[in-house]
């Protein structure tokens, strides 16, 4: 424990730089929350996809800046994490840290003193946390700090991350920690002999039947063999998959509707004090709308972090893996991607985010390009209204259509990454080698503090770039301005005329002529003009001008697309109604008098919808997760032309069939 008390004529103390590390699943991360709260931040180092986190830790006049390196299981792995942890200590990301904190799993401590020993050996001042320290001794453990110090040679202190415990001494350990001195195993020592001199250290500091991993016949032993059996743990795997879904979607709705009226009203409040005019669009169309279209997803980012936390801490996330690798492997992913596809049938954002629990750098690459395949929730107003058209009154076939198109998407995306595997980044996906962390109880402080740094990252990195795109295409959309149509002045006039004998009529007039001049600018506009530019390429779909800016337009959002049909119809973007919209299409027509979609167009569009990458936020966030442009541009293009072709051909088989 620390005691240099200072005096008022005392210089201050330095904060003191300490780097943790430690092994994954032995409670780090809980360890940093608990230090520093919500005084952190996530970094990325340019050229790297791993990650980190600098807090800082103020307790009276002991001040620490703690870096949070990611988890690893040796220091000489060739491996982003590890490589990050090499560059941090010996000082080529920043400044040589003044301290390393080696956090070791008490419960299992061999693998995290072989660790220590590697920090150790950089000589520079080590302090070894034995975290969960509480969880050791309810299992029988018992340990001699002072043993263990006196062997490594540097200070050992017994903590829980979960609790507290132990808070005090760390710090102040940390505060005087010195370069370690023990006479530990010669680099030249087998791993025989290295494995046998640490076997030595914990059984001459540490005693309790589990002290050197002897197996026990516990509940505990019952549970790995269902969590980890081939076919037993995946049910339980679906199971908790389906239940963590079926929260998000359940919890998600009421703030997501909140957020939607708050800024509804905000816009609302923006148009009536800002005077009418471009200023005033860019500002309640651009500005605050692309806002919302950002933020909208955050519940559910905050959720699935959440949640996804709450399973990481207690234990089950890794042994989830291990199942799901049996399954991923074939088709040259790892287990650990299951759960960013997975979670992107929610949203696509928080599910490539999720991609760092991908330990290899090849295999989160891959999960990355290939978890926008999954069907998310943007996708469903499109599904809506395109197998309603095909399978009208048929409610069967429409369900099987439904479930075929998540069908799909799951399809695409394994045969993309096998495809990946054999030629962009070829090799098989790296085994999953992992020590089974020990069950224990969720801290929910420690959950809420994961979800807000994912949160913030989320807003302040992926949202900025969302926004700016957004503008463009408001500014593409909006200019130039388009004259208002003779028709719809015709109709305001009418409007006018019976506004006191026949209220209703006027307003419905007044609707049917914003919908022309609405439909109006949208064909003039920059937009409509490339997509006049653009049909061309889209025909061979079965789109005319009309769908081509649809299309065009949903390459902003998925969703985008039921609306802007709609506008483009005469029909308002304000038609929010499935059965209002598929009555309205059904009635559209083309220049030729045909109707705008048939079977084959419908078809062929829904395939389409099904494959293609038509959401920008998304490709920011990858932009943002592989530290470079040229991953996002080739999961735009593998997506969009594998869906242009497959497309192509649906429309070309319905029609020849439909013809004869």
């Amino acid at each position: 424990m620390n005691d240099h008390a200072q005096t008022p004529s005392s210089p201050p103390v330095p904060t003191r730089q300490v780097a943790l590390i430690g092994n994954p699943n032995t409670g780090k991360t809980t360890l940093f929350n608990r230090l520093c709260g919500l005084r952190a931040r996530t970094a990325n180092y340019p050229g790297s996809t791993a990650e980190m986190r600098i807090g800082r830790c103020d307790r009276g006049d002991q001040k620490l800046e703690i870096v949070d390196l990611p988890g690893i299981y040796g220091m000489d792995l060739d491996l982003p994490e590890s490589r990050m942890c090499r560059d941090c200590l010996d000082g080529r990301l920043e400044e040589t840290p003044d301290a390393i904190l080696v956090v070791i799993d008490a419960t299992a401590p061999a693998r995290g003193i072989s660790l220590a020993i590697a920090a150790i050996a950089r000589r520079l001042p080590t302090v070894i946390a034995l975290n969960m320290a509480d969880l050791a001794a309810r299992r029988g453990l018992s340990f001699d700090e002072d043993a263990l110090a006196r062997r490594l040679g540097v200070p050992v202190v017994a903590i829980s991350g979960r609790t507290g415990r132990g808070m005090d001494s760390l710090i102040g350990a940390l505060q005087t920690a010195v370069p370690g001195h023990a006479v530990l195993p010669l680099p030249s020592a087998t791993n025989r002999e290295r494995k046998a001199w640490i076997d030595e250290a914990i059984a001459g500091s540490m005693g309790g039947h589990d002290a050197v991993g002897s197996s026990r016949d516990s509940v505990y032993d019952r549970l790995d063999k269902a969590f980890t059996h081939p076919i037993l743990g995946l049910v339980v795997f679906v199971g908790v998959m389906g239940v963590l879904f079926w929260t998000i979607f359940s919890l998600a709705g009421i703030p997501m509707d909140l957020i939607d009226v708050l800024f509804e009203k905000f816009g609302g409040l923006a148009a009536e004090v800002l005077p009418a005019g471009s200023i005033r669009d860019l500002v309640v169309d651009g500005i605050i709308g692309g806002i919302a279209g950002t933020v909208v997803f955050l519940p559910q980012i905050l959720i699935l972090f959440f949640l996804l936390a709450l399973l990481e801490d207690t234990g089950y996330l890794a042994r989830a893996a291990f199942v799901m690798d049996r399954v991923m492997c074939r088709f040259g992913l790892p287990g650990q991607a299951f759960v960013p596809m997975l979670s992107s049938h929610a949203c696509a954002l928080p599910g490539i985010m999720s991609a760092r629990l991908v330990p290899d750098r090849d295999d989160r690459l891959t999960t990355i390009l290939v978890a926008p395949f999954m069907s998310c929730t943007a996708r469903l107003p499109v599904y809506v209204l395109l197998i309603g058209l095909l399978f009208d009154g048929s409610p069967w076939l429409a369900g099987f259509a439904f479930a075929g198109c998540y069908l799909l998407g799951a399809a695409a995306a394994l045969i993309s990454a096998l495809i990946a595997r054999r030629t962009i980044l070829p090799g098989r996906s790296r085994p999953m080698v992992l020590e089974l962390p020990a069950y224990r109880r969720p801290s929910v402080r420690n959950a809420i503090l994961v979800s807000w740094d994912r949160g913030m990252v989320f807003i302040k990195n992926a949202g900025t770039v969302i926004l700016g795109i957004v503008i463009v295409m408001w500014w593409l959309s909006a200019y130039p301005r388009a004259e208002t149509p003779d028709t719809a002045i015709a109709l305001r006039a009418d409007a006018a005329a019976i506004i006191t004998t026949d209220p209703a009529l006027a307003e419905n007039l007044e609707d049917q002529a914003n919908r022309l001049e609405l439909n109006a600018q949208q064909s003039g506009s920059f937009a409509g003009q490339i997509g006049s530019f653009a049909e061309p390429l889209f025909a061979p779909l079965g789109a005319d001008r009309t769908l081509t800016v649809g299309i065009l337009t949903s390459f902003l959002a998925r969703e985008v697309f039921v609306s802007s049909l709609a506008v483009l119809q005469g029909g308002g973007s304000d038609v929010d109604d499935d059965e209002s919209v598929l009555q309205l299409v059904r009635d559209a027509r083309r220049p030729d008098g045909s109707p705008l979609f048939n079977t084959a167009t419908a078809a062929s569009m829904l395939v389409f919808f099904v494959l293609a990458m038509q959401c920008l936020p998304t490709l920011a966030v990858t932009r943002r997760e592989t530290g470079s442009w040229k991953w996002p541009a080739l999961q735009f293009a593998w997506m969009t032309g594998l869906a242009w072709v497959l497309s192509a051909l649906v429309f070309a088989v319905v029609t020849a069939s439909t013809a004869t």
